[in-house]
């Protein structure tokens, strides 16, 4: 060829190129001329426009979504222009090589399938802003240019045909397919002028943008972006850049589309399931299908996933074909000849030719990775948007369900609260899980089958070895599975015990402080921790061999494979062969891996849905004329409670294609009405005495079908008082909840004067919401403040309200405050008085309260606030001095009414019971007087004020940090901020690793490192041995050495299987050392936290929330045992195997390098953002989930009340609300992981295309290029998941971060300076104290709470400690065990000071008695001498002195008996006895009392007075008393005021001083 080549249109070396004598259409370079018109005419025309446009666009800031409309036709003009692109792609190709065998260059070849290329990208991008614009009429353009490229390209085709070039060529075909590509544009085209009427037409069509894009909470914007935009998830850009500048909360993620809300896809499923429920109708034995009834709902997404994963499967398979192509196409370059047709201006190629070009195969290899990872992730994301979708719906059909349980089955125990929490937590998740691994299910099979097939036509038979190496180990793989579920469900029994025995510690922990028992219970613990591990250890065993088979399995089906095949071909096999059945046994494995994982939970899916069926059938509330069924109903009743517009309600009725469901309005209207019940007065019956209720011939059963209650015949007057009254379980609540209907009625009939209405209920067990205290009396009723006042005055709750650190605005419940029972009780009776219903049921709500409060709430809030109302009220009570309130009284009697009349009727008539009632009144009033003491309520105050007050001082101090690290953060930019945000903790990390052990770590990655190279080094060998036939020019290695040829061929199967066999072990040995050490880091963590925690000083205690501590040893070190070792295992291995690839890439063709420079970059910013949105978003799916598993086991608990309030449709909004939330955020992590994965995927496209391209350009050794492009395809598939797991990563170590703030705290000072030789062994002996100038504080940084006392206590004297709230008493007490500061001054005990005694010696000497009685749960024996050190004859002695001996003796076990947790099987008196026994068995010769009488009655304080003075006659004893009259005989008396001791004397001595502290108090407290 000439140097300079010269360039024209139409070629230099041919004369007849310009010759038009046959006419225009028959010279071939003027066709090809006329088709670049259309081209260059749009261009012309749309770029104008598109700077015009974009020009006055940038002023504007990004339009808002509600312009996003979708012409018609929209996906599919996208897939079409992409198509187009794709065959333009082929046609410059299909020119550029048939170029390449002309003398000249030929333009007319390529040059106008370059401007198709560029005019069809221009067509996209103009139609997309167009379209956002929403200005059709500019689509005339387009349509123009369709038209013209259709009749061009006709031309063309037409002139082939006369040529009759042969259907084999492949310009041929590009054109044919070209004119049906620009036909259907065009009709495309045609469409949308047809429906939107923009021209031609005389009224164009207006629209409207989809509902949601009307609102502007919707951010998720999925469903209603274009199509690229949807295949690479940009639109999610801008949330995950901004993610940077501040984290993303729930407002930022906005609401759930219509569509994918719960309550659309609830009222789909429930439609499917009432379908499948009527199918079944006639057939009794037959349950309706849940399998039938989701395919039903939810099979179309289903069916669309699993046909992206088959053409992703298929299009993955082209990578072995590419890399075998491309390394043929190098060996055979010598014998390729160019086959040139006649006419030297028309070479035409078939496609067999074209495909032998290198290049083309290398874009091809590009083009068909991208698809297929968009493919992937696209069948990815709509499975999982089934799958929330699917949850969203099973939810709102359990509630539904739990709202309409029938009451006995929740107390009958057939469906525990246990079992509808696992319902929700477990069940839905599984099938949620289930739907997302649905496509994988059918997919693999195909994947495997196909996998095989080709493996089958590249080897021949030796190929079936590999695969049935592979076949056979993949039930191993499942074995494995299996027995992982096994592991992990036993190390979750453990650690639910050891949970159970940590929160036993932390609770009484002053108590083992106090008893120096600290050590005993670490040690329980410790053991538990020890069976943990030892399962822990079995599930570690279990994960690595899951992981060595993964990574085993490829190796030694390769290594069959090629050795049978070099036996039986004779010869190795060829590079092409080689790299592609390697890339195809990497494409086999994934499958089988995965596909015991898909079976398992298949399996557990069943078994979900076969629970969810038992419950969805199992028995409901009985349906009374007033109850109505229809849930759908319910939810259009939303509409007027919760504000729910009516438009938002009708479009719900438009996006599920059942409009009848919803939009039933008449009916509604009066329904309304009817269970309003101010709404209006029907007229009322014209009866003399007025009823609200009347129960006739009543017979009613809890599900039993015994009846509970029996010929029940009672009435209840309206706007009076009725008390009902009887002994206890005579069936009283019984009567309550079956006027509500809550029973099942066997016979007779409730009347209710009205329809029924609403009715304010307080149960007997108060129940509360997890929210505010004013919410919880509220109740979803308007605030008022007048009302709210008068409620909360006449239940006296202002007092404890002022405790709480929010006032009525904190959070009480489960997951907020506890309050007392009686607390709790008060604020129930609260909100029943709040409702502003006629009528009010009171189930005993004096139960826990004690006497002034019982008056105070019988006086202002049921005579005067209930009567003032009018308002008709029932009352069951014990406490008989009120029946003479009462208007009506009924009397019950074993389940059936004794009496019921007014108190003068019964007087008149049954004499014999008002009798009986007089006789219990008195002995009531008798109580009274006793119960005037014990006054219950300030009791219960203080201890929430003790509760409340280190909490809040801790509050106060965090809250200061935070405001100086915000005015910091308000100084230095948010740059700093942002900083933290994104940078990865690798402290922590590495205090992570180096808690497992140096030995250990250092094995981990010294067997990383080796089990990369030798997995390199067997691909390497590979290379090596199988290009070595091609060109004996290469390397020499050690096997090709001179030597027959034979020898040579075992020499390399013989290295190969060494390599290979290395490979095997290092894969066990790695995986293995990973979780060891992940194991070892859990030890040791856990071991160093319980220790620390233990050892921590009591002031530690007071200020940290108890859940705080409990939630470092629950989830923080569930996370450390489970989730931390696989993760990091993960990470190394797949960060390992991407720096493997690069270098071998790299090794094979330096120029590789050169690209990797922009990669690299590209991925560092991928990665960066997205692990700080993932974070955001992950903590968010994490504290949405918490409130709505809380909402349903609120609602399981409180049923009865919500039903008697008729409030079950603000419940399911609720419910619907919480749900949506938890999908949002779900949604959009897992949009966010799509986002990862299709740009690392994208990513990994480039690395292949660059690796394909730079080594065709190179050409090196055939083999070394196969290596390379292996390699090239490996990457694609681990890039994300380093970024993943890093991302995993950085979120688990949270947890190792919150372990270590704990193990940095100061631990108490244990060590003294005494030596224990030195301390008589029975110190202290005589018991006599002296206290010198005693300073006392909790916190070097906090004021003191003693100051400067001084005292001296006469062995034996029996001392008393008063003085008001706040004074230091208590502080006092504890300064004798050092649990606080002395920082001045000392103690003397028997001649010893106490501060040079270790601790553990001062505290196991001395005995205290707390005013909290602590009982552990396990034995008597062991609550009264854990240490095991007395014999029992001592035990029972303790117990007689405390007079407990025979109740011990008629329990089962005796000493052995069982003590629940907390001692809740004893009663508050007992447990204190229990205490005093304990202190006895101490035998020390000083004994503290603090406020030990505090929580108990009048009767068991006396015996322990008794006691103290009888068997403690011996022993100083010093009493710390919270009444004064306690102390009146005490031998000395010391009274403090602010931490000064004011006054110190015998109690006869200081009642002398008439104006004395002692006095006052004396007096005030008579």
């Amino acid at each position: 060829m000439p140097e300079a080549m010269e360039i024209a249109f139409c070629g230099t070396d041919n004369s007849s190129a310009y010759d038009i004598s046959g006419g225009f259409l028959r010279n071939v370079c003027f066709l090809d001329a006329l088709n670049l018109v259309p081209h260059v005419f749009l261009l012309f025309i749309t770029f104008p426009i598109l700077f015009i446009g974009w020009g006055t666009q940038s002023s504007k800031v990004q339009i808002h979504h509600n312009t996003w409309l979708h012409f018609p036709g929209h996906n599919l003009r996208w897939i079409l222009t992409f198509t187009l692109l794709f065959v333009h792609v082929c046609e410059i190709g299909e020119g550029i090589v048939s170029d390449t065998h002309l003398q000249s260059r030929h333009l007319h070849l390529f040059l106008p399938a370059i401007m198709g290329f560029v005019a069809a990208t221009t067509s996209i991008v103009y139609y997309h802003n167009i379209e956002t614009s929403n200005f059709p009429k500019l689509l005339l353009a387009l349509f123009l240019y369709w038209v013209m490229a259709f009749v061009t390209k006709t031309i063309k085709l037409v002139r082939y045909c006369q040529d009759a070039v042969p259907l084999a060529q492949l310009r041929f075909c590009i054109t044919v397919i070209m004119v049906v590509l620009y036909g259907l544009l065009m009709a495309v085209e045609i469409n949308v002028i047809r429906i939107r009427r923009y021209v031609f037409f005389n009224n164009p069509q207006k629209v409207k943008p989809p509902e949601d894009l009307q609102d502007l909470g919707v951010r998720f914007l999925q469903p209603f972006v274009n199509l690229v935009s949807k295949a690479t998830y940009w639109w999610m850009n801008t949330l995950i850049i901004s993610a940077h500048k501040k984290p993303i909360d729930l407002k930022a993620i906005g609401k759930l589309p219509i569509a994918m809300r719960a309550l659309t896809n609830y009222v789909s499923l429930k439609d499917a399931y009432e379908e499948q429920k009527k199918k079944v109708a006639d057939q009794p034995n037959r349950i309706p299908s849940i399998w039938l009834a989701m395919y039903r709902a939810f099979g179309r997404p289903i069916l669309l996933s699993s046909m992206f994963r088959y053409l992703a499967d298929l299009l993955g398979f082209a990578g072995p074909l590419c890399i075998s192509g491309i390394v043929d196409s190098f060996n055979n370059s010598e014998r390729n000849t160019t086959r040139l047709l006649n006419d030297s201006t028309q070479p035409y190629l078939t496609s067999h030719d074209f495909l032998k070009t290198a290049y083309v195969l290398a874009i091809l290899l590009f083009l068909a990775l991208i698809l297929q990872r968009t493919f992937l992730q696209a069948s990815y994301y709509v499975a999982i948007e089934t799958g929330i979708n699917l949850r969203g719906a099973l939810l709102a059909m359990i509630y539904n369900k739990i709202l309409r349980l029938s009451t006995s089955n929740l107390s009958m125990g057939e469906m525990t609260l246990g079992q509808i929490n696992n319902l929700v937590a477990i069940e839905t998740n599984q099938l949620m899980w289930f739907l997302f691994l649905c496509p994988n299910l059918w997919a693999m099979p195909v994947q495997i089958i196909m996998g095989v097939i080709l493996l089958y036509h590249l080897l021949g038979k030796s190929a079936l070895v590999g695969a049935a190496v592979i076949v056979l180990l993949a039930p191993i793989q499942y074995f494995i599975a299996t027995k992982l579920a096994e592991a992990q469900k036993s190390t979750l029994d453990y650690s639910t015990e050891r949970l159970k025995k940590t929160n036993e510690i932390l609770k009484g922990i002053k108590l083992l402080k106090l008893y120096a028992w600290e050590h005993i219970f670490c040690r329980s613990v410790e053991d538990t921790r020890m069976k943990e591990l030892t399962s822990l250890k079995t599930f570690a065993l279990y994960t690595s061999l899951s992981i060595f088979m993964n990574a085993a399995i490829p190796i030694a089906a390769v290594l069959a494979t090629f050795v049978t095949h070099t036996y039986t071909e004779e010869k190795p096999p060829s590079p092409a062969q080689a790299f592609a059945s390697l890339s195809l046994f990497h494409i086999l494995v994934t499958p089988l891996f995965l596909l015991s994982t898909v079976v398992r939970f298949a399996v557990k899916a069943v078994i979900s849905v076969q629970k969810l069926n038992e419950f969805l059938i199992s028995d409901e509330i009985g349906d009374d004329s007033w109850r109505n069924g229809d849930s759908s109903l319910m939810y259009e009743s939303c509409k007027k409670h919760t504000g729910l517009d009516p438009l938002q309600l009708s479009s719900h009725a438009e996006q599920v294609e059942h409009p009848k469901a919803i939009n039933r309005k008449h009916p509604i209207r009066q329904q309304l009405d009817g269970c309003e019940p101010t709404l209006r007065v029907p007229i009322r019956h014209i009866d003399i005495d007025d009823y609200a209720i009347k129960v006739t011939n009543g017979y009613f059963s809890w599900g039993s079908g015994l009846a509970t209650l029996s010929n029940i015949n009672i009435r209840i007057p309206t706007g009076q008082m009725t008390m009902i009254v009887g002994q206890v379980g005579c069936g009283k609540s019984s009567l309550l909840l079956a006027i509500l209907g809550e029973m099942q009625s066997l016979d007779g009939k409730v009347h209710w004067s009205r329809s029924r209405y609403a009715v304010a209920y307080a149960a007997q067990k108060p129940w509360l919401l997890n929210a505010t205290v004013e919410e919880n009396i509220t109740f979803g009723s308007p605030f008022n403040k007048q009302r709210y006042k008068a409620v909360t005055d006449a239940c006296s709750l202002q007092p404890d309200i002022d405790l709480l650190p929010f006032g009525d605005q904190t959070e009480i419940g489960e997951r907020g405050i506890n309050l007392s029972g009686g607390q709790r009780q008060r604020i129930c009776v609260a909100r029943a008085l709040y409702q502003n219903t006629s009528l009010v049921f009171l189930d005993d709500p004096f139960s826990a309260l004690d006497i002034h409060l019982s008056d105070h709430l019988m006086q202002e809030g049921i005579l005067k606030f209930l009567k003032d109302d009018k308002r008709t009220l029932v009352l069951v009570t014990h406490k008989l001095q009120y029946l003479p309130h009462a208007d009506w009284i009924i009397a019950m009697k074993d389940g059936t009414v004794l009496r019921e009349g007014t108190l003068k009727d019964i007087q008149n008539n049954d004499v014999e019971l008002y009798e009986h009632w007089k006789t219990l009144m008195n002995r009531q009033d008798q109580e009274l007087e006793k119960d005037m003491e014990a006054d219950q309520t300030t009791l219960e105050r203080k201890t929430l004020r003790r509760a409340m007050y280190p909490r809040e001082s801790k509050a106060q101090l965090e809250d200061e940090d935070e405001e100086e690290e915000e005015e910091e953060e308000e100084d230095d930019s948010m740059s700093t901020v942002m900083r933290l945000r994104t940078k990865m903790p690798w402290k922590t990390c590495w205090r992570y690793l180096t808690s497992g052990g140096f030995l250990l770590l250092l094995m981990m990655i010294i067997s990383k490192l080796l089990k990369h190279s030798v997995i390199v080094a067997i691909d390497y060998w590979l290379a090596q041995w199988t290009s070595r036939n091609q060109n004996q020019t290469q390397t020499q290695t050690f096997c090709s050495v001179d030597g027959s040829i034979e020898d040579s061929k075992n020499c390399y199967i013989a290295v190969f299987s060494a390599l290979s066999a290395a490979g095997i072990v290092l894969c066990l040995v790695t995986s293995l050392s990973v979780e060891w050490m992940g194991l070892m880091a859990a030890k040791n963590l856990h071991h160093n936290l319980l220790n620390k925690i233990i050892l921590g000083p009591i002031r530690f205690f007071d200020t940290t929330p108890l859940g705080l501590i409990l939630n470092r040893f629950s989830a923080d070190t569930n996370i450390i045992d489970q989730h931390i070792p696989p993760t990091l295992e993960s990470l190394t291995r797949s960060t390992l195997l991407c720096l493997s690839a690069i270098g071998m890439i790299s090794y094979a063709t330096p120029f590789f390098l050169l690209a990797l420079m922009p990669i690299g970059i590209a991925f560092y910013f991928i990665q960066k953002y997205f692990r700080v949105a993932s974070k955001d978003l992950q903590e968010l799916d994490d504290s949405t989930q918490l409130p709505l598993l809380c909402h349903f086991s609120e609602t399981a608990e409180g049923l009865t009340t919500i039903r008697a309030f008729r409030h079950e449709a603000r419940f399911k909004q609720r419910m619907l609300e919480l749900t949506d939330t938890n999908n949002i955020a779900y949604l959009f992590l897992s949009a966010a992981n799509r986002w990862l994965e299709v740009r690392t995927d994208y990513l990994g496209a480039f690395i292949v295309l660059t690796a394909a391209v730079a080594s065709i350009a190179e050409g090196p050794t055939s083999g070394l290029m196969g290596l390379g492009l292996l390699y090239a395809l490996t990457i694609t598939n681990y890039l994300n998941w380093v970024v993943r797991n890093l991302a995993d990563l950085e979120v688990q170590m949270g947890a190792v971060k919150k372990v270590n703030s704990f193990l940095n705290m100061e631990s108490e000072n244990y060590e003294g300076t005494m030596e224990l030789s030195q301390v008589p062994k029975d110190w202290p002996q005589e018991g006599e104290i002296k206290i010198d100038n005693l300073c006392v504080r909790y916190e070097n940084n906090l004021k003191p709470v003693l100051k400067h006392v001084k005292a001296y206590i006469k062995p034996g004297q029996k001392v008393g400690i008063c003085g008001r709230t706040g004074s230091g008493k208590s502080s006092l007490s504890l300064a004798f065990f050092r649990m606080v500061d002395i920082f001045d001054g000392k103690i003397v005990i028997d001649g010893i000071d106490i501060s040079k005694l270790p601790l553990h010696t001062l505290r196991s000497r001395l005995s205290i008695i707390l005013q909290d009685p602590v009982l552990f749960s396990g034995s008597i024996r062991f609550n009264l001498d854990p240490e095991c050190k007395c014999t029992d004859d001592t035990l029972w002695e303790a117990l007689e002195i405390a007079q407990l001996k025979n109740m011990v003796k008629s329990l089962p076990g005796g000493l052995d008996a069982v003590v629940t947790e907390g001692g809740e099987n004893f009663s508050v008196g007992q447990r204190q006895l229990f205490c005093l026994a304990r202190a006895f068995v101490r035998r020390s010769s000083i004994l503290i009392m603090d406020e030990a009488t505090a929580s108990i009655d009048m009767a068991t304080e006396n015996i322990l007075q008794k006691v103290v003075m009888t068997a403690f006659a011996e022993r100083t004893v010093v009493i710390i008393a919270h009444r004064v009259s306690q102390i009146l005989d005490a031998d000395l008396v010391l009274v403090l005021s602010d931490g000064d001791l004011v006054e110190c004397d015998s109690a006869a001595q200081l009642l002398l001083k008439k104006d004395g502290l002692f006095t006052t108090l004396v007096k005030t407290n008579k």
